[in-house]
């Protein structure tokens, strides 16, 4: 019995599983939860640390320690979002690889690893940037696989609650290294490469628990399953499903206006030409522990109302505060107005995680969910590549308090898209016995 099989059964117990899942007769269904829910929540705390490098440190390490130009800092902000991009291939892969998902998904942060290893070894600023993009692309190109072993092995009624125990812990992993690694580079700058290899531990640790997690191979579909333009015949439900092209409309609009601002925290707050230039510390504490204690309280009420509400609803709700958190944060240079913009910021990702993770499984076939899934996450990939791009360049030439009232007014236009939906959902509701 090797160390993590041990953590998971002392972790079996823990955050009262049994009492959380759907009682049933198929032992090896609650088995799968019981699993998928351990693995998760060890997971949970390397994808805390890699989701602070990948929206503060990474960027702010490009800043500080190698001078980087828009451009390259432009195509950190954007790593994340190239995996988002192309999540649909990788769902081609798994399915030829004709492994369990899960194993794919493993290899993948097996990537991850070795590129960061070799950033922290030889740190140019050509290898950083190549590094810290493709291995960030490695963390979100799987999701549309890890959506997929959360409709196969998560009860229906308690999925959102499940999610978001795990988002807990992941978001007090990121906080509490948010905090370390804001101290190092503000006291021990020189040691920015722990960093970096904290990161590629990291990835080391994430593919051991995704190994370890339930999955199942993915289905090919139709005569073309092999051809290389099997990967678009998943877009082939924007044109059948109505539903779904209206939701993608609208997550377009608030999306590519929401990624525009996020990178630019760290670039308003870092860069002296703002006016504000703090130090690493206190930007840790405006992008990641403030925002992240905040996810932290509220993600198990999101999980929650993902369960029971009109999920367009909460959808608007979540736009509007989006909306004011970048209004706050960059129509000002006062404490006050940023501490409050990270906090409505905290409030608005701690929706926005659970609902952006779960949103198809509401609506998808059963068997489509990893399909749907990549059509979602491939024009988010599609929006984050663009939108920072967009961003850096437009910063440039325009005050950032107007690009802020720009975005406002994008996630204005998001919402009203969606108010039919709310109005139909309610009224289908209300005509049920």
């Amino acid at each position: 019995m090797n160390w993590l099989t041990t953590l998971q059964l002392r972790l079996a117990h823990f955050g009262a599983i049994d009492d959380m899942i759907e009682q049933t007769a198929d032992v090896s269904a609650q088995t799968r939860v019981r699993l998928t829910y351990l693995n998760e929540r060890l997971r949970a705390v390397p994808a805390g640390i890699l989701e602070s490098c990948g929206s503060t440190f990474f960027l702010l390490m490009a800043v500080q320690q190698f001078q980087a130009d828009a451009t390259a800092k432009a195509m950190i902000a954007a790593g994340s979002n190239v995996g988002l991009l192309l999540s649909p291939w990788l769902v081609l892969l798994a399915q030829r690889i004709g492994r369990p998902s899960m194993q794919t998904a493993a290899g993948l942060m097996a990537v991850g690893a070795v590129l960061l290893g070799l950033a922290a070894a030889l740190p140019t600023l050509g290898l950083y940037v190549f590094a810290t993009v493709i291995a960030m692309a490695c963390t979100n190109a799987i999701i549309p696989l890890i959506t997929q072993a959360y409709q196969d092995n998560y009860p229906a009624r308690q999925r959102g609650r499940l999610v978001s125990r795990a988002v807990m812990i992941r978001v007090l992993a990121s906080s509490v290294f948010g905090w370390l690694a804001g101290w190092l580079l503000t006291h021990a700058a020189a040691l920015y490469q722990v960093i970096i290899l904290v990161a590629a531990l990291s990835f080391v640790t994430m593919g051991m628990c995704l190994w370890r997690t339930p999955s199942r191979v993915i289905a090919t579909e139709g005569e073309n399953a092999n051809s290389p333009l099997r990967v678009f015949h998943s877009m082939r439900f924007l044109r059948t499903d109505r539903l779904l092209r209206t939701t993608l409309a609208s997550w377009m609009f608030m999306g590519f206006a929401n990624l525009m601002m996020v990178p630019l925290r760290v670039e308003y707050l870092a860069n002296p030409r703002y006016g504000i230039s703090l130090p690493p510390d206190q930007i840790a504490l405006l992008t990641i522990i403030i925002p992240s204690l905040t996810r932290l309280f509220l993600s198990p009420f999101f999980g929650w109302l993902f369960d029971r509400l009109n999920f367009f609803a909460i959808r608007v709700a979540l736009n509007v505060a989006f909306a004011i958190s970048i209004l706050a944060f960059f129509t000002g240079t006062s404490m006050l107005g940023l501490i409050a913009g990270a906090l409505i910021f905290g409030f608005a990702v701690a929706g926005g995680d659970i609902l952006w993770s779960l949103w198809v499984t509401k609506f998808a076939p059963p068997d489509r969910v990893a399909d749907y899934m990549s059509v979602h996450t491939f024009f988010t990939g599609v929006r984050g590549v663009l939108a920072p791009l967009f961003a850096f360049q437009l910063a440039t030439q325009v005050p950032v308090a107007t690009m802020g009232l720009i975005c406002a007014v994008l996630i204005g236009l998001a919402s009203l898209i969606l108010i039919p939906e709310i109005r139909a959902r309610d009224a289908a509701q209300t005509m049920q016995p």
